[in-house]
């Protein structure tokens, strides 16, 4: 689960606390966030929203990025800790470099070491790094010990299977594809929806179950709706046919040459 846009007003609170709880139900165990989303508020409501998940059930895997800006030793270590702190928790399972900055890449991942060695998190990777951008981090002291990249990865935007998506995956890095739903545009979307009415689900739970079908890709959709939220868990029980794939490679062909990495 994404949460780029909640804890800011676009829904009530109540409502977005109810569908990260209704995905958690759902089995739907990563929560994506980040300090940058609304200044912290989304770090606030996911903290909030795990306040009311019982302590005895399985705990979600959580997921936060720092800005580039506090990408610096001594920065990494206080944005941490406010995260941390909003979110309610002693440490996080993945932390993320948001994107690439000013601030040297081995000064950062000294830091995220540093963090690891006193378990404070458990892994750490980037985001929105091209292949050169990974290429570069490989040749950092311990840079190989990033395990995930998350990038924009969906069916109308396919550029990483060409070079991106092969590499990692030949380093062992996992993708995580945030807007795997496009930025809206493939909700509703015809075909999307025709393949759907043949499975009993929903357009997006296609687009979802697209992304994710080579299995080294997890999306991360967000909603802040307990019915948008159990429409996208339905990608989890979907195995999209040869038919089905052939179709959407019709409308959305595979990149035959490298592309530059879409980043929002």
């Amino acid at each position: 689960m994404g949460s780029w846009h909640l804890g800011q007003g676009r829904r009530s609170w109540e409502d977005e606390k109810s569908a990260l709880l209704t995905g958690l139900q759902q089995g739907m165990t990563v929560i994506d966030t980040a300090e940058m989303y609304g200044d912290g508020l989304s770090e606030e409501l996911i903290g909030d929203a795990l306040r009311d998940w019982p302590s005895l059930q399985p705990q979600p895997f959580l997921v936060s990025k720092v800005l580039p800006m506090n990408a610096s030793r001594k920065g990494v270590l206080r944005a941490f800790e406010q995260s941390r702190q909003r979110l309610g928790v002693d440490c996080i399972d993945l932390y993320l470099l948001h994107w690439r900055g000013h601030t040297p890449l081995a000064e950062t991942v000294a830091a995220f070491e540093e963090l690891k060695a006193q378990g404070k998190i458990r892994h750490w990777g980037v985001s929105n790094f091209d292949t050169d951008d990974m290429q570069e981090l490989w040749q950092v002291p311990q840079g190989r010990n990033c395990v995930v990249n998350q990038v924009l990865y969906n069916i109308s935007s396919r550029g990483i299977e060409y070079e991106l998506l092969p590499w990692c995956a030949e380093h062992g890095v996992a993708v995580m594809a945030y807007c795997p739903l496009g930025h809206g545009e493939l909700i509703g979307e015809p075909l999307l929806q025709e393949i759907g009415d043949r499975h009993g689900v929903s357009g997006t739970a296609v687009a979802l179950a697209w992304a994710m079908r080579s299995g080294q890709v997890l999306a991360i959709p967000e909603s802040g709706s307990a019915k948008h939220v159990q429409d996208n868990a339905s990608a989890l029980r979907l195995k999209l046919t040869q038919q089905d794939l052939a179709d959407i490679d019709a409308a959305w062909p595979a990149p035959r040459y490298k592309q530059p990495l879409d980043i929002l």
